[in-house]
């Protein structure tokens, strides 16, 4: 079995220089079908398993957690821990996201959450408590972070609506430690692209759940650089959402997220800002954003 890499003492997992681009992927959420696809695309584009990144949350919602995680595991790809890997590594009560304890989706959370705890052996844990909590690599002559949600909570919520202010203070934290140019993240579920004060903030979206968008599609991104900067392509991803969701109904018929396998819609959108929740059902179209090259340092 490859390893996905091994994380430095302060949890820090860095790549060095990366040649050729990256492909990102967050989420798979015990979604095995997708993650195949992911995994499958990536190959097809002729990405190394050393140039696949996942931001996190390998196991969640969907049926099939041992499955997924020894997929991921066997690929070699390069993963963050998520919220999810955090709490079942380390005998968590719930998957930490933060729902209010009276909320829809505290107790549907609790429902997978149990599932996913009898379903993965001691060995899957550890792999989990071994994740690096951070990636760093450089790319186009860019430094980027790789963390699940925030460099302070690991299950906060960073949506294209958060204010821009957060975002920098997020920046400039991480910059502490070791100078960066731009942030990929994950958690929030939705794919975007922003820059920031000239930095990058970039969610690629989760392959093991719909975009909110009304479509069963999936997201991924490629980065790549070149020329005139470093190119953030986001893309659909096709899979058998059908399988995937009879699957789930099959071992968890009393969650609702089979229906939003198939719909695209999440059951609950108690999680989104507002600007998050009027773009709901509405399907997200592929998009390619250039972040654009430093301008040259003027001889004296």
């Amino acid at each position: 079995m490859k390893p996905s890499g091994a994380a430095t003492g302060d949890g820090i997992l860095d790549l060095g220089r990366v040649a050729g681009g990256i492909f990102c992927f967050g989420g798979p959420y015990s979604n095995v079908q997708a993650t195949r696809a992911a995994l499958a695309e990536a190959e097809r584009l002729g990405f190394p398993p050393e140039r696949v990144v996942c931001t996190g949350d390998v196991v969640a919602y969907c049926a099939d957690p041992a499955a997924t995680v020894a997929l991921v595991r066997a690929a070699g790809i390069r993963v963050v821990m998520g919220n999810c890997e955090e709490s079942l590594a380390f005998d968590g009560e719930d998957c930490g996201c933060g729902f209010a304890d009276d909320s829809q989706c505290a107790a549907w959370s609790r429902a997978w959450f149990a599932f996913a705890q009898a379903a993965l052996d001691a060995d899957a844990k550890a792999w989990m408590a071994g994740l690096p909590r951070q990636i760093r690599l450089g790319l186009g002559g860019r430094r980027l972070a790789v963390i699940h949600g925030g460099d302070q909570n690991i299950s906060e919520y960073v949506f294209q609506s958060t204010p821009a202010a957060a975002k920098a203070e997020c920046f400039e934290r991480l910059a502490a430690l070791d100078p960066i140019d731009g942030v990929i993240g994950g958690h929030a579920g939705l794919p975007f692209t922003q820059i920031v004060g000239g930095r990058l903030w970039h969610n690629p979206g989760v392959v093991g759940m719909p975009a909110n968008d009304g479509t069963p599609n999936v997201w991924f991104s490629i980065l790549t650089a070149g020329a005139d900067g470093i190119s953030v392509a986001l893309n659909p991803l096709t899979y058998d959402h059908a399988a995937a969701a009879r699957a789930l109904r099959a071992v968890s018929p009393n969650l609702p997220y089979a229906l939003t396998l198939e719909n695209g819609l999440w059951p609950n959108m108690d999680v989104l800002p507002a600007a998050e929740r009027a773009r709901v059902g509405r399907p997200l179209q592929a998009e390619t954003v250039v972040w654009p090259a430093r301008a040259p340092v003027a001889a004296e």
